[in-house]
């Protein structure tokens, strides 16, 4: 029979050698994020808006794992899809729900025309309200939209597209948030044609779908950023609205003052 000693220091000596597993997955998920964001396949200029857009540290904060099921919302030109399609290439999956419209067209040629970066990845429609089925019901354990909140106010679908964001997500997954953080100073505009939305405004619209508020980053923030300009938030850069009035002004403040939230679908709901 084996002593109680021996079987403590077998236990040791099992934790021991676990733990470097452990510490060299999380740091492989972490190589291999950083690999996607440095690779020279990126535009130079969707690079150099690293600085201001911080995907390793935005997606870091959402949770992202390397063998996830993630739905990126409204993927635009693709500048968040051109680093999550390698990243989840081998062991996750990644949907990207594409809305209609010319950059639709544009989204999905990109994707045909590279199909070893993203050969994998899932094109599903966006278009409230007949068409919400971003992903299987209860199959993501993460969504990311990125600016996305004020199109949706505009267009009178944001409970809409938060629900479709629920009922996508598994219990217990994250959704992320980012959003140009308008000014808790005044009034938010039902609409948002600023393109700029109040923190809490995104908080309720989150929590009347069922979500549960997880955390705020300011990885995203811009204290620079007066909120004031006469074309909304597309007068700063990347957009320049106002071309080349006061653009040296205006590239010198650089992007817009964003919020970070990180939202959780609870395991279990209040009916349950």
């Amino acid at each position: 029979m084996t002593s109680k000693p021996a079987l403590f220091l077998g236990l040791v000596i099992s934790m021991l050698s676990l733990q470097p597993q452990h510490l060299w997955a999380q740091d492989s998920g972490a190589d291999a994020l950083k690999a996607a964001v440095d690779a020279k396949s990126r535009r130079p200029e969707d690079a150099a808006r690293d600085k201001y857009r911080h995907p390793i540290e935005t997606l870091t904060f959402f949770g992202l794992k390397p063998e996830m099921t993630v739905v990126e919302i409204s993927p635009g030109g693709g500048w968040y899809t051109d680093i999550l399609a390698p990243y989840l290439h081998d062991s996750g999956k990644l949907y990207a729900a594409v809305p209609p419209g010319e950059n639709a067209a544009e989204y999905k040629k990109k994707l045909a025309d590279d199909p070893a970066r993203f050969g994998k990845v899932v094109v599903t429609q966006l278009d409230p309200p007949g068409k919400m089925q971003i992903a299987p019901a209860g199959s993501a354990d993460l969504i990311v939209t990125f600016r996305n909140v004020h199109n949706w106010m505009r267009s009178g679908n944001g409970a809409a597209v938060f629900k479709a964001m629920y009922a996508a997500l598994k219990p217990g997954g994250v959704l992320g948030v980012v959003e140009h953080r308008g000014d808790p100073s005044k009034p938010q505009d039902p609409k948002a044609a600023s393109g700029y939305v109040r923190e809490d405004s995104v908080i309720t619209l989150a929590e009347e779908a069922g979500f549960i508020l997880a955390g705020k980053s300011d990885i995203n923030a811009n204290p620079h950023d007066t909120k004031d300009y006469p074309k909304g938030v597309w007068t700063l850069p990347p957009s320049f609205a106002m071309k080349d009035v006061d653009k040296a002004k205006y590239a010198a403040i650089g992007e817009s003052d964003r919020m970070t939230l990180k939202f959780l679908k609870p395991v279990k709901t209040a009916r349950q």
